[in-house]
């Protein structure tokens, strides 16, 4: 079982500093060496417990990370932590919670099931990972759990872009930009640009266009193990970005291409009974009213 767990917080959040604190003390009673990340531990006044320099060095000296926070902060850890064999946990502080699922009032009651009764669902969820060419060399790379987004940046017409999948051309389009999903990602950007919703367990990639110039235009689902390129046509003129789960990786000009293709996972914990229809039921308001 678990004998070494990580904490990672968010930061600029009031509530987090007393689930925090409210955490620490229940670990303490269970068998388990406690290493909290360095920003992170700066919201504890008096923890006495190992610091680790950042996020990264949890996934050395640790089998479980906690994170506390919203969807946000653990997309963040699991982007930091894929490289590592490391179970990820998320204790929910956000608004929708789709992976945090674990209110800070139930902390002890899940603990005592995960640590000491050894109750708990893993889950295997894979990564994106992007890099950009730009004259045959790669100018730069990133990772993601939900999205990779290419769109428009300081231009006020549509971005013009080519998509192949497999070396394979489907089309060419001007849009506010593409969403390259991963099934995690399917209840994020992708769901609000139109996309499916698709089940965390399917090996899947999702493309949606954003706000496309055609009515014929419709998202599209994909093997997993697909290669992905989208190139900024030559004719464009402006620049666009590339975020990963929502952060800036990369600034486009005409002619750069994003490669993108699954690489890395990262292990989810859940308490015993999770169940992701009434996860999908409770976050997006299915059937109220009815």
């Amino acid at each position: 079982m678990f004998k070494s767990i990580g904490l990672i917080a968010k930061r600029g959040d009031p509530r987090v500093k007393t689930a925090l604190e409210n955490l620490v003390v229940i670990l303490k009673n269970y068998d388990v060496d406690i290493t909290i990340d360095a920003p992170s531990s700066r919201l504890l006044a008096h923890h006495n417990i190992s610091v680790a320099a950042n996020t990264e060095a949890l996934g050395i000296r640790c089998d479980l990370v906690i994170a506390i926070g919203g969807d946000g902060t653990l997309l963040q850890a699991a982007r930091l932590l894929a490289k590592h064999d490391v179970c990820l946990l998320g204790v929910n502080l956000g608004r929708l919670g789709f992976l945090t699922d674990i209110n800070p009032s139930e902390m002890e009651t899940y603990l005592n099931e995960i640590l000491l009764e050894g109750q708990f669902i893993e889950e295997d969820r894979f990564l994106i990972y992007a890099e950009v060419y730009r004259d045959g060399h790669c100018l730069s790379h990133c990772n993601a759990l939900n999205d990779m987004v290419i769109h428009r940046w300081n231009m006020s017409h549509m971005l013009s872009f080519e998509t192949t999948v497999n070396g394979h051309f489907v089309n060419q389009q001007r849009a506010d930009g593409i969403v390259v999903s991963t099934p995690t990602g399917s209840t994020a950007y992708s769901l609000s640009a139109g996309g499916p919703i698709v089940h965390p367990s399917l090996n899947a990639l999702v493309l949606v266009t954003i706000c496309p110039h055609t009515l014929s235009s419709r998202p599209i689902v994909i093997d997993g193990d697909s290669c992905v390129h989208v190139t900024i046509t030559q004719d464009q003129s402006g620049q666009a970005q590339l975020n990963a789960d929502g952060v800036l990786c990369q600034e486009l000009i005409p002619g750069d291409r994003v490669v993108i293709e699954k690489r890395q996972h990262i292990r989810l914990i859940h308490p015993q009974g999770h169940d992701h229809y009434l996860t999908l039921r409770a976050k997006l308001d299915w059937g109220k009213g009815v």
